[in-house]
């Protein structure tokens, strides 16, 4: 039976309330576990005690037991110093998408046009205003 130490949402409509509980992985999110060991509040201020509970004891109970925690309550665990939480690299988030990777060329694409045409326009040589005996002759 491969187990899960994992957050199980209650509370109501757009106010969550988690139990930190430990379940079978094959169970729904929010079904049958087999022991809460914490609660999660994520409306209370990051400050307040109340806001994460865990009963540590039973957590390391549990992950002898070989429990595997999510990632969010490895994040949990490893602000608390149970365990370790490897660093994540991903290179590709901060990029943009196609469609803004297109807008910023079709900007660039206009500042060369108008930087190109103010440039011709300074480099072209301005007609000189034609003098009277000029017209007369034409």
């Amino acid at each position: 039976m491969a187990l899960k130490i994992r957050l199980s949402r209650g509370g109501s409509k757009k106010r969550p309330f988690y139990r930190v509980v430990v379940a079978d992985c094959r169970m729904p999110r929010d079904g049958r576990y087999i022991e809460k060991v914490g609660t999660y509040n994520p409306l209370l201020a990051k400050d307040d005690e109340q806001r994460l509970v865990l009963v540590e004891d039973r957590i390391k109970h549990w992950i002898s037991k070989g429990a595997k925690p999510t990632d969010r309550v490895l994040r949990f665990l490893a602000e608390l110093g149970i365990m370790e939480r490897r660093a994540r690299n991903n290179p590709n988030k901060a990029k943009p998408g196609s469609k803004a990777l297109e807008r910023i060329e079709e900007k660039k694409q206009k500042e060369e046009d108008a930087k190109a045409a103010a440039e011709e326009a300074k480099n072209a040589p301005a007609e000189a205003p034609a003098t009277e005996t000029e017209a007369a002759a034409e």
